[in-house]
């Protein structure tokens, strides 16, 4: 039986002191570089990592030339910068032609946390309130409904499958290094928004 997700996690902090590593690869925006990253810091190859991590500034003539390979490495590059101060909280990917991010950043000034919601194409996807502000972190079912009001996965998943649900959750990932149990959360509301009870009238 699955493990019942805890709508009330809240991480004690999103500005924890880090690993010089970890602290890199949250700052790389790409999708494909990103996930590379990830995996040689979660299996200890840190050579690698640690020359592949000298080599993520890339010059816009080689992130071009990495996009005209496949526009898989478009991915996350378009993303707005952080501004100082400021962490992703959290992203969901979702597998479009060119690979598309949405991201939540937050940053913390004389005790409260702002959060803004991002995407690739300066605020054009989003539709609900792309702002917020807390005292303390947000609870995960807090988090995760703030992010899917602002940035509308369930009409995104609507547009491309219809009530396809199995080509909805493939479609899609959501990474956090706050919420372990973001994916799966999202997951459970595609899950639901899809089902045939959800679409029945009354």
């Amino acid at each position: 039986m699955t493990d019942e997700i805890d709508l009330e996690f809240r991480p004690r902090s999103y500005f924890r002191p880090e690993a010089l590593e970890k602290f890199l690869v949250s700052k790389v925006k790409g999708v494909v570089l990103r996930e590379k990253l990830s995996a040689l810091l979660e299996t200890g190859q840190y050579d690698e990592l640690q020359n592949l991590l000298s080599a993520v500034a890339f010059s816009d003539a080689d992130r071009k030339a990495l996009e005209a390979i496949h526009p898989m490495f478009m991915g996350g590059n378009y993303l707005p910068d952080t501004k100082g101060g400021e962490v992703e909280i959290a992203r969901i990917s979702i597998q479009s032609t060119t690979f598309d991010v949405t991201c939540v950043y937050a940053r913390q000034e004389e005790g409260v946390i702002h959060y803004r919601v991002v995407d690739e194409y300066d605020g054009d996807t989003l539709q609900g309130p792309s702002e917020t502000i807390t005292t303390v972190p947000m609870a995960l079912g807090e988090f995760t409904e703030f992010f899917l009001t602002a940035w509308p996965l369930m009409d995104v998943l609507e547009m491309n499958f219809e009530d396809d649900v199995e080509s909805a959750l493939g479609f899609f990932s959501a990474q956090s290094n706050f919420y372990p149990a973001l994916d799966r959360l999202c997951r459970e509301r595609v899950t639901e928004h899809f089902s045939p009870a959800a679409s029945d009238p009354e």
